[in-house]
């Protein structure tokens, strides 16, 4: 076959053009490589503990570094991702409040784990006022619930703490309880004001100025004398059937009975539904939202099934859309209190794949904390212009980072770095990931 000169030119310009592009990526990628396998082997802070990274260009789909990526670390609540991503591709754009019937003079209604219901970190739910300006009884119906209030591996003696709220079928008030203390006052303004009666006073100086719930039941004691300083303290309250009735009826100023019927359970074909659920995930994401975790996967489970249980949702994702990662997740909770959570890097920088193909990127992006500006890395990784999109995951001795790094050539990479067992301060921990995130920023 005869090759005419002008064609022989144009085939030259092409390969010399795709070679000069393969070895451009090359030494970029080098360029990356040598200081980052420099930080990672000769880091007197990393080698106080087990570190494992991955960083990856979703455009080329391409692995630019990888150091233990298959290894297994405890994540925290780099978890949420894996519950975020649940929520995306069960729940639909509004999240499903209640199910409920209306027979002859009643509303029958019953759970399904919405977090919202008056709940101050979230929108304000419609839910409440349909069911204040129904005109018939209202009839709790409790759905099949089989959860225990703490999750599978979570430290028993954070129930006192605010991010250890109790999971359940039907919260309310995010299941806390607020004090707020005031300067030279000796008793805190309580909400919701039922649990006022609960207080227990104490000048032994042995209590703390901090409240204490008793661990099973609703007694809250603290030390009384008089305060130096405004404060305020969320307590998770012990969670019932009772107490969940006795603040509807309040709240709502009318009584709601509790029904356990099958046959009306049957008949519950209507879905009321509250807010967005984008809301949702970004309250979850931004601050590191425990209990709306752990919710979300109870809904979840609700969505696919009649029982408003965490694995069902669980054993769902893993069988369905998430059989492509590279490692089998360790999954146990929606949150990452868990210590049972085990996931490699190199999964989760596959989840966050998926993800970005979910979720338009600046959408995604805004729902991630960001460095220097909000959320919890809102006072790391600081820069003029972010560069930091995402989810930190913290227990004692295990610190996570993983999303979306900008860098300064305009590319949108995918990271995730995972660490555990280490003994320095985690502060000093972040110092030593800033190093690394900068060095890819500015040179990739």
């Amino acid at each position: 076959m005869k090759i005419y000169p002008t064609l022989k030119l144009s085939l030259k310009i092409v390969i010399f053009l795709l070679i000069t592009i393969s070895i451009s990526s090359c030494s970029t990628t080098r360029k990356i490589s040598k200081p980052l396998d420099k930080i990672f082997t000769e880091s007197p802070i990393f080698e106080q503990g087990f570190v494992g990274f991955m960083l990856v260009d979703p455009e080329k789909d391409k692995t630019i570094y990888s150091h233990n990526a298959d290894k297994y670390f405890t994540p925290a609540s780099n978890t949420k991702l894996f519950t975020f991503y649940a929520g995306l591709k069960i729940l639909g754009d509004s999240i499903p409040a209640l199910k409920y019937a209306i027979e002859n003079d009643t509303l029958y209604f019953k759970a399904t784990g919405d977090p919202s219901f008056l709940n101050e970190n979230l929108p304000n739910s419609s839910v409440f006022q349909f069911l204040k300006k129904s005109e018939n009884h209202l009839a709790y119906v409790a759905p099949t619930y089989t959860e225990k209030h703490q999750g599978p591996g979570w430290a028993w003696d954070d129930y006192n703490a605010y991010y250890s709220a109790e999971r359940t079928a039907f919260p309310i008030y995010g299941n806390m309880v607020g004090f707020k203390f005031k300067k030279n006052k000796e008793f805190p303004l309580v909400s919701p004001a039922i649990f006022k009666d609960s207080l227990i006073s104490s000048k032994d100086s042995l209590v703390s100025a901090r409240l204490r719930r008793d661990i099973v039941k609703n007694s809250f004691q603290f030390n009384n004398q008089e305060k130096e300083s405004d404060f305020s303290q969320s307590v998770p309250f012990k969670y019932s059937s009772e107490i969940l009735l006795k603040l509807l009826s309040d709240t709502l100023q009318k009584p709601v009975s509790l029904v356990q019927n099958s046959e009306i359970n049957q008949k519950l074909d209507k879905t009321r539904y509250s807010i967005p659920s984008d809301s949702v995930y970004k309250e979850m994401l931004k601050v590191s939202d425990n209990f709306i975790a752990e919710q979300i996967l109870i809904m979840a489970a609700g969505k696919l099934s009649d029982t408003l249980k965490s694995d069902i949702a669980i054993k769902y994702m893993k069988e369905n859309h998430l059989k492509d990662l590279p490692d089998e997740p360790m999954w146990y909770d929606g949150s990452g209190l868990s210590r049972y959570n085990l996931f490699t890097p190199r999964s989760i920088v596959k989840l966050l794949t998926k993800i970005k193909a979910e979720v338009p990127e600046e959408e995604l992006l805004d729902m991630l904390p960001t460095g220097g500006h909000s959320g919890t890395i809102k006072n790391y990784y600081k820069a003029d212009e972010p560069y930091v999109f995402a989810k930190t995951g913290t227990l004692k001795n295990n610190h996570s980072l993983s999303g979306y790094l900008k860098t300064k050539s305009g590319k949108l990479l995918i990271f995730s770095f995972m660490n555990s067992n280490y003994t320095v301060p985690t502060s000093v921990l972040k110092a030593e990931m800033e190093k690394v995130l900068l060095q890819i920023r500015d040179n990739y």
